[in-house]
């Protein structure tokens, strides 16, 4: 688009060119020209500086109403760019108008620094202890410590309950360590320069930080507080610890495990987003609490907190050293059902060894449902087979190894232990007041000790469409998974009565475990390895191996996820609720069968993976936005109050001056406005030659409300008088747009439904954003600025806003066609299925379309002088003929016969090759 300054600088380089009022120039016309020439070149930079600005509220507009992840970056860096870009709309309209509101730049100002405050980083007080013991800990502490660690401390403190010893490093302590060097800054500058929507960033991303954190030396202060903590708790050899339930070897060793702020909360659980290091020794604690501030920015908890809204700054990685439980069974225990809290039962998932298992996904474990009714007894038992444990290597870590034959279907616990583990969990929800989410183990001495306590996230429920068929369950006490997680069926038939009648469509898989209820349908793909991360395709079905917190970063584009391992009382598994995502686990062969299966539909809450899209078992209601109400969605909210509403609206009220704009789209709006004003209004309206330069069109004897701005060579001979006739342009991009706009006669409005009808008499009364043609001798113009080869269409036509641009030059380099439109009189869906249906219109011409809810950008450059000319002749008709059918759009499947209408008439009048 560079073209249109190299040819307008061109033009009026051409001294020798007549005036467009007389065949020789005087003075007068000479002046006025010198004058337009540099009001055409300011009021195109501001036109410029325009269309960045309302890009840039369209895409906040979509951020706020869409599902697509931001972080505080995209904020910032949106809000200075609205900022910079109405910053030079209010400069080039002072040139423009020689300075005519210069109270503009002060009310500039004040907005703008209304925006920096809301979006201004924030900064966390310091000062407290680097390190605190657990007994010292508790839920008042909570911003210090990270919810995991304080949950432990006031479990010990005030419930008298058996819990590890330890420690834990504070936020106080993580701002010391990131501080240091000069390490958060550098941290902070890698993430701004990153596109964190783009996976493949993200991993180069995440590998340089951590290496970064790595490398970074530990504050002396910070190591000696660690140190003399780790030597605590160490003490001499064989050494017990009374009150922990811990059965110590012949050296102590620590569970390294993240706290950080916000974590484990009932909004944002973090689940497996975060690293865990097992049976460390003393003398690696140091570079293992390294080891766990770096998986703050690993691949899985940046993806994580993009799709939850949740800044890196509200994030401090507090770290808890807890000494280690050698567990000989362990697992998750809920408070109630996590698919149904309403469900009056404890469910219990349990392994033998170390609890890992469960947590990551790596095998099914045992599931007992326990009745809460008094006295408590176990209703269901799902035993699994259970071939390896993790315990704790002799040397570091843990390994796996293989069970004893006797023991491989046997239960890991017994009914006591699992009736033991109910209470406590009842109690806990008592004590909270809310369901919890127990993490527990049992060491050798067969104390019972709780590791992590949380609140527990309700699976989402969607309204299930009208005949979707639903589990109804066993006889009762009947052993088997009945509607609870974590039981798993093999490929076969189901246990309990399904409300499906006996005919159906046919299954792929049958069996599993339903861990996230929903039904979702996409491309199945299949996940083996972290390159296939960046294959995964929108609203594709999830198919894994083993249902591994690693896989998490997939889950905000996922319709579905199936695995051939896992419970419900996984990481993965709840993330997937926390989503909203239909996941379906302990399916065998599912990578196999579901590999080259296409388009699946998988149905979690009846065990079944059909071929094909099943729209019947697909629920209607809009994917969730797992950013509405998150601190970084918030922020953007606020910052778009500054921002985005519109409140000047009629250009003849008193209160159309600067002094009343409150946001940056007033602003925007008064200077377009008043910019429009200065060009097409003469600025000398006496001088008989500030007449012959604003031309009213005229066509077939009848004035039109079009105006016309030859900025040079755009008529065929000298126009005297204030009207110029059709048949005297020269401009070849406008006689195209016209000739379009003209072809086919447009019918009028299409005819509505009642909805139609009253969305748009909704939208009229209460949307104080739209703006009819207003009763204004500007507002009722469309405006025109023309040469030979050039043509800008300012344009309102009822409740739509466009803005046409092109350059059909001999240099096909210097060629463009550009293409806004905005507004409408229905509601916003309506308007925004209409936006989306141009915008594919001009795509199958080849022009780039942006759509952002109901603003279409839409380009094209670098074609020949007549390819261009056909194209705006096609943007001519699709002005005319696209306008008002959002009235009629409320959904796809209206547009098929005004596509293929349309469709027959550009191949008529403005034919394109394939």
């Amino acid at each position: 688009m560079g073209g249109f300054f190299h040819t307008l600088g061109a033009l009026f380089r051409r001294q020798d060119a007549p005036a467009p009022g007389d065949g020789v120039p005087d003075a007068e016309t000479e002046r006025l020209r010198a004058l337009y020439r540099e009001r055409c070149s300011r009021f195109r930079l501001l036109l410029s500086a325009n269309k960045s600005a309302l890009e840039i509220m369209a895409d906040m507009e979509d951020a706020l109403r869409g599902v697509r992840p931001f972080g505080m970056t995209y904020v910032r860096g949106a809000c200075t760019r609205a900022c910079a870009s109405v910053f030079q709309i209010v400069r080039h309209l002072n040139v423009l108008s020689d300075d005519r509101w210069p109270e503009l730049e002060a009310k500039f100002d004040e907005i703008r620094a209304g925006i920096e405050a809301v979006v201004a980083p924030h900064v966390r007080a310091g000062g407290g202890p680097l390190v605190l013991p657990i007994a010292e800990t508790g839920v008042d502490l909570a911003d210090q410590t990270g919810g995991k660690m304080a949950n432990l401390g006031e479990i010990r403190r005030r419930l008298g309950i058996t819990v590890p010893d330890g420690f834990v490093v504070t936020a106080s302590g993580y701002q010391r360590f990131m501080e240091a060097g000069g390490l958060q800054e550098e941290i902070d500058r890698r993430v701004q320069a990153a596109d964190a929507t783009r996976l493949d960033e993200v991993f180069a991303l995440s590998a340089s930080i951590q290496q970064l954190i790595l490398a970074a030396p530990v504050p002396d202060d910070l190591a000696a507080a660690v140190t003399a903590q780790v030597e605590r708790l160490a003490g001499p050899l064989h050494a017990p610890h009374p009150g922990t339930g811990v059965c110590t070897g012949a050296e102590v060793r620590f569970a390294v495990r993240s706290s950080a702020v916000g974590e484990d909360s009932l909004d944002a659980s973090f689940a497996g987003q975060y690293r865990s290091e097992l049976n460390v020794p003393p003398e690696d604690v140091l570079d293992t609490f390294k080891d766990i501030v770096a998986s703050k920015y690993g691949v899985t908890a940046m993806t994580y907190r993009l799709a939850r809204g949740i800044p890196d700054e509200d994030v401090p990685m507090c770290v808890g050293c807890l000494v280690m439980v050698d567990a000989v069974a362990g697992g998750v225990a809920y408070s109630r059902n996590p698919l149904d809290l309403r469900d009056n039962t404890v469910v219990i998932n349990a392994v033998p060894g170390l609890p890992k298992a469960v947590v990551d996904g790596s095998f099914s474990p045992d599931v007992f449902v326990v009745s809460r009714e008094v006295p408590m007894q176990v209703a269901v038992r799902q035993i699994a087979s259970k071939p390896q444990r993790f315990v704790r290597d002799p040397i570091e870590g843990v390994r796996l190894e293989d069970m004893p034959a006797h023991l491989v279907d046997a239960p890991c616990i017994d009914d006591a232990r699992a009736l033991e583990i109910a209470a406590l969990a009842a109690g806990f929800e008592v004590f909270y007041g809310e369901p919890q989410d127990i993490e527990w183990a049992v060491c050798p001495e067969g104390v019972l000790t709780i590791l992590q306590s949380r609140p527990l996230r309700e699976a989402r429920h969607d309204d299930l469409p009208e005949g979707e068929c639903v589990p109804t369950g066993g006889a009762e006490g009947e052993e088997g998974p009945d509607a609870h997680p974590g039981g798993t069926t093999e490929t076969g038939p189901l246990p309990g009565g399904y409300n499906c009648g006996e005919s159906g469509p046919p299954v792929l898989l049958l069996g599993g475990t339903p861990v996230s209820p929903g039904a979702g349908a996409g491309l199945a793909h299949v996940v083996r390895k972290d390159m296939d991360l960046l294959s995964f395709p929108d609203g594709g079905v999830l198919v894994i191996e083993r249902a591994l917190p690693r896989w998490a970063p997939l889950l905000s584009r996922a319709s579905a996820v199936v695995a051939e391992a896992g419970g419900a009382a996984g990481h993965l598994a709840s993330v997937a609720r926390e989503y909203g995502v239909p996941a379906l686990f302990g399916l065998p062969r599912a990578t196999e069968l579901l590999e080259h299966a296409g388009i699946v539909t998988v149905d979690a809450d009846n065990r079944r993976v059909h071929p094909g899209r099943i729209e019947d078992l697909l629920g209607h209601a809009p994917r969730r936005n797992l950013m509405e109400g998150s601190p970084v969605h918030g922020a953007l909210a606020a910052a778009a109050q500054l921002i985005l509403p519109l409140h000047l609206l009629d250009p003849e009220s008193p209160r159309f001056a600067p002094a009343h704009c409150r946001t940056l789209h007033d602003i925007t709006r008064f200077c377009h406005e008043k910019s429009v004003e200065v060009l097409f209004g003469a600025p000398d309206a006496t001088s008989p030659a500030a007449q012959r330069l604003g031309k009213q069109l005229r066509v077939n004897g009848t004035k039109l409300q079009y105006w016309l701005l030859d900025i040079d060579g755009g008529f065929r001979k000298p126009v005297p008088g204030p009207v110029v006739d059709l048949a005297d342009i020269a401009s070849g991009p406008m006689l195209a747009l016209w000739d379009g706009m003209t072809a086919v006669p447009w019918a009028g409005p299409p005819a509505t439904d009642a909805r139609g009808f009253l969305s748009v008499m909704l939208e009229s009364t209460v949307n104080p954003d739209l703006e009819p043609t207003a009763a204004t001798t500007l507002a009722n113009r469309n405006f025109l600025m023309i040469s030979r080869d050039y043509c800008n269409l300012q344009a309102r036509f009822g409740y739509h806003f466009c803005t046409v641009e092109a350059m059909a030059a001999d240099n096909p380099h210097e060629n463009y066609v550009t293409f806004q439109f905005k507004g409408g009189a229905a509601s916003a869906d309506r308007r925004a299925l209409r936006a989306r249906f141009v915008g594919e219109v001009l795509e199958a011409r080849g022009f780039r379309a942006d759509v952002k809810d109901d603003a279409l950008f839409a380009s094209l450059e670098g074609l020949p002088r007549d390819r261009i000319l056909t194209l705006v002749r096609g943007v001519g008709y699709l002005l005319i003929h696209t306008r008002q059918i959002d009235m009629v759009a409320h959904n796809e499947r209206v547009f098929g016969p005004i596509r293929d209408r349309i469709a027959a008439d550009l191949a008529k009048i403005a034919p394109v090759a394939g």
